[in-house]
């Protein structure tokens, strides 16, 4: 009896057999030759941006060149490689790499080679490190491909070789990103080789972004993309990434840019909302006061050399005769009720200084309860240290005082939010007549980027008594304080016009009106 095979097995054998007649067959004879393996891929030019928001690139013009080269190019067949001191070399050097969509590097002239008589001779701190840098970057990039540019012959590795031109390549991936240059270091070469690779580049007025229009523009413009920052001076990364982050929202202050000084001089009226006792401030509603605030700031317009912008100091919390239901002697005023000036002050380009008077409570209890428009961009902070009371104090039996780290703990808030929130600069104002209202003042850091910190001489009557108190109060003041004025309609004996008041010297930035 025979049994019938499964089709499966018969399906199985006619696929093995099959296949170990084709594997016999692609079997080489002894002795026949191999073919060649296939060519490796030609090398492509590639481009990257990097991976860090802010990446600070430093040093000298050679070293800046290797470090964007190495920033952003993952591969380039074709590098331009000009000689340092040489500056037709470099100018050549700067086209070349637009034309060719190529990196630009820079390496000791060779010494071996006669110099072209229009050449720049080298300066010694022109001259980069080993020639074995500008090799290293060559052989990362894959190079096969030198063209040199200029007439002064670059010093290149052994085995390199060179051409008078190439074609342009067509760079691969994305390196969309924006470079700024310090306007204090030779960047062009950086910069050319950034802007082969797609970079938007531009050149700073000054190591803060903030205070140039341009790289606002440029920044708030260019989206969410890597910065890449030329010359040391705008570093270190931990200060200039905060910076940056401001100037791409693109938010200005009143009368534009994100710092306050020196681009404008501030005139204020000084009082409290909802009565008139306090100051001028509360003689008439938000729009009126917007007007007259305009009006008072026009009147300083022709005796200043700076933008004269309207303000607004708004007393936010009162010093009390009665302790109150909290004890602490200060009554603070509801949030609406200065969100109504804030408002109308934001809408018409007139700056906001919430000011303080807390009583028995500290300054940095009250700022914080203020936080919703203190991180408003168009509004500051004013402390009062007048009506800072001591737990067994009164107002009125004696002058109030504050210790220069109770200010500091408000002013770590106050930039801590301004961080945060990425706004611009904040004014932070002291009220000041008296040396012990603020104890150990030379303590206070004055040179924060989010504060400018300012004390306003507050000293009322006839004008000698108050050129005594301004000249009290410049002394001991700590780097990067600024200096604010008073005037009185009532207590000074007369009130100093305009062109008075800013022919007081120095200059005050800041001028409010009680």
């Amino acid at each position: 009896m025979h049994r019938r095979r499964p089709a499966t097995a018969t399906v199985l054998a006619a696929l093995c057999a099959t296949v170990l007649a084709g594997c016999s067959a692609a079997v080489a004879e002894p002795g026949a030759e191999r073919p060649p393996p296939p060519p490796p891929p030609e090398p492509v030019a590639a481009v990257a941006a990097p991976s860090e928001p802010v990446t600070l690139l430093g040093g000298d013009t050679a070293a800046l060149a290797l470090g964007a080269s190495a920033a952003v190019w993952e591969t380039s067949p074709t590098v331009v490689v000009a000689a340092t001191g040489d500056a037709q070399a470099l100018a050549d050097g700067v086209d070349l790499a637009a034309d060719l969509a190529a990196p630009l590097l820079l390496a000791p002239p060779d010494p071996a080679a006669a110099p072209s008589p229009s050449a720049t001779p080298a300066t010694p701190s022109a001259t980069p490190g080993p020639d074995g840098e500008v090799a290293a970057e060559l052989e990362r990039l894959q190079a096969d491909t030198v063209v040199v540019a200029g007439e002064t012959s670059p010093m290149l590795p052994d085995g390199v070789e060179t051409v008078d031109e190439a074609p342009a390549q067509q760079p691969q991936g994305g390196a969309e990103l924006v470079a700024l240059v310090a306007p204090d270091v030779d960047g062009a070469a950086a910069a050319a080789t950034l802007q082969a690779a797609g970079a938007q580049v531009l050149t700073l007025s000054g190591t803060d972004p903030r205070t140039d229009p341009a790289a606002i523009d440029l920044l708030s413009g260019a989206g969410e993309v890597p910065v890449v920052a030329l010359g040391d001076s705008l570093g270190p990364v931990e200060r200039l990434a905060p910076l940056l982050a401001v100037a791409a929202t693109g938010v200005e202050l009143p009368g534009g840019g994100q710092t306050l000084f020196p681009g404008r001089r501030l005139v204020a009226l000084y009082g409290h909302p909802q009565t008139s006792s306090l100051g001028v401030l509360g003689e008439q509603g938000p729009a009126e006061s917007v007007q007259r605030a305009r009006d008072l700031a026009a009147s300083y317009q022709p005796f200043s050399t700076e933008p004269v912008v309207p303000a607004f100091e708004v007393i936010a919390t009162v010093a009390s005769a009665d302790a109150g239901p909290d004890g602490n002697y200060s009554n603070e005023t509801e949030i609406d009720v200065l969100r109504a000036y804030v408002d109308a002050a934001e809408q018409a380009g007139v700056y906001v200084v919430l000011d303080l008077q807390p009583g028995r409570t500290d300054f940095l209890t009250q700022a914080q309860a203020y936080t919703e428009l203190l991180a408003r961009p168009h509004v500051g902070l004013a402390l009062d240290p007048e009506w800072r009371l001591e737990p067994d104090q009164v107002h009125l039996r004696q002058i109030g005082t504050v210790d220069a780290a109770e200010i500091g703990a408000v002013a770590d808030w106050l930039a801590g939010l301004v961080r945060e929130r990425a706004l611009p600069q904040k004014l932070l104002l002291l009220h000041q007549f008296q040396q012990r209202m603020i104890t150990n003042r030379p303590t206070i850091d004055a040179e924060r980027d989010e504060l400018a910190v300012l004390v306003q001489m507050d000293g009322d009557g006839a004008p000698g008594d108050k050129f005594a108190t301004w000249e009290a109060l410049q002394a001991d003041a700590p780097p990067g304080m600024l200096f604010g004025w008073k005037n009185f309609y009532d207590e000074d004996t007369p009130t100093f016009t305009p062109e008075q008041t800013l022919a007081v010297q120095p200059t005050p930035w800041w001028v409010s009106y009680q």
